[in-house]
């Protein structure tokens, strides 16, 4: 199979159905190819079209739910939308073990989102600074006429920052309008407050604005998340001291802390994904923020109680949504928002923390004890099982077979298959 171009002209112009066959016809992929794509699931063409560019299908993830969430006194079953074996179980088995201390307290700063206005072109950068502070009544009035449903609703401008910084083509002055945004992620609605912001920058001051964009570094939107694990819990004071040891270890070693980050991520991310939020922002302002110190390491803490109890914080910004977007469009994510009983952007983010908070916990427990491709392992087994051509109870068969071998390889699985087919 081999590619004649990828210059398809009018490709945009088509629908999902002709733009398929039009891929297929210059990849030469076969007409299976037609019927697994046009496939689209729970997500409809249409829906699906509407959503990005280009459509020519869809991509289902599945679908788990962590049981055990016991947050701010409240059960919650969790949707999580991920590719990864065992990071379901992981969150049920460390909101299990720490129910009987009450579960996960959690806080939210505030749901403030930054946009930033650059400034360049001003000889006198200090000054300009104070000549837009100024007219931070202006900027208000403006912000608040570019989204009046945003006002409507509670939110709209609620400070404005100046900084003067320093860089390869000069200084540059950069305003920060910060925006209650509600139950909005808030993209749509800062980035065209900044828009509007802009000229006026550029007349008060004579310089010229370049870049009016949000920051997905939300630190005016912090999560925060707690909790108590008692020692007969966990396994007892050896176990405890090994996770501290190893969360030691993270928060010292970037590179330690890049996988120690990645776990909880695998948490907070599928529950992201899972309500139709992004991804891509929720990740990119996590570990700007766990660098904001200039080292970059651990986004949690943990430490020992006054009874020797391990306890673990978590605290990112997370700037999520329950107002357009897919959060609206994807029918899966409004039915996972329905799951949890979800009905404010800050109880989302607040549970989604908690997740967050439950990952590592695993992760450190797994890494103190077992290793962590014990028990991985043993859920990916059924993986290896599929790759190796098993279908309905072979799955299981040749996945307990691997787990008992301590040989969980495709070619060992293909070897356990032929036997069990016999």
């Amino acid at each position: 199979m081999t590619t004649t171009t990828s210059r398809i002209p009018g490709l945009h112009k088509m629908s999902p159905e002709e733009r398929l066959q039009k891929v297929v016809e210059v990849t030469g992929l076969s007409e299976d190819v037609v019927r697994h794509l046009g496939n689209t699931g729970n997500l409809d063409s249409a829906t699906a079209d509407s959503m990005i560019e280009n459509v020519i299908g869809t991509m289902n993830i599945p679908l788990g739910v962590a049981t055990n969430m016991l947050v701010d006194g409240h059960d919650v079953l969790v949707p999580m939308a991920t590719e990864e074996s065992s990071v379901v179980a992981a969150v049920c088995n460390a909101a299990r073990q720490c129910r009987s201390t009450g579960g996960f307290k959690t806080g939210m700063s505030n749901s403030h989102m930054i946009a930033q206005v650059q400034l360049l072109g001003v000889p006198n950068p200090e000054f300009a600074r104070l000549q837009i502070l100024e007219h931070k009544s202006d900027v208000q009035l403006i912000c608040d006429e570019t989204d009046p449903v945003l006002l409507k609703h509670g939110g709209g401008f609620r400070d404005m920052e100046v900084r003067v910084l320093k860089g390869r083509t000069g200084p540059m002055v950069v305003t920060h309008l910060i925006v209650d945004t509600r139950d909005a992620m808030g993209a749509n609605a800062v980035n065209s407050m900044a828009e509007a912001v802009a000229p006026h920058i550029a007349k008060w001051t004579g310089g010229k604005t370049y870049l009016r964009i949000l920051s997905n570094l939300a630190d005016r939107r912090l999560a925060r998340a707690r909790a108590t694990w008692a020692l007969d819990e966990i396994g007892g004071a050896e176990v405890r001291d090994g996770i501290l040891a190893a969360y030691d270890f993270a928060d010292i070693d970037p590179y330690r802390a890049a996988t120690h980050n990645k776990g909880i991520m695998n948490g907070v991310s599928a529950v992201v994904l899972a309500t139709g939020n992004d991804c891509r922002a929720v990740e990119a302002g996590a570990h700007a923020y766990a660098a904001r110190t200039g080292q970059y390491s651990s986004l949690t803490r943990w430490e020992t109680d006054a009874d020797g109890n391990l306890t673990g914080t978590i605290e990112m910004p997370l700037a999520v949504g329950l107002i357009g977007g897919a959060t609206r469009s994807h029918p899966t994510a409004r039915i996972a928002l329905d799951i949890m009983n979800i009905t404010t952007a800050e109880r989302l983010a607040c549970t989604i923390a908690a997740v967050g908070l439950a990952q590592n916990f695993a992760a450190l427990k797994a890494l103190a004890t077992t290793g962590i491709q014990k028990g991985h392992m043993a859920l990916h087994a059924k993986n290896i099982a599929v790759m190796a051509g098993a279908v309905g109870a072979e799955i299981e068969k040749v996945a307990d077979a691997l787990v008992k071998l301590g040989k969980v390889r495709v070619d060992v699985a293909e070897e356990i298959l032929n036997e069990v087919r016999q």
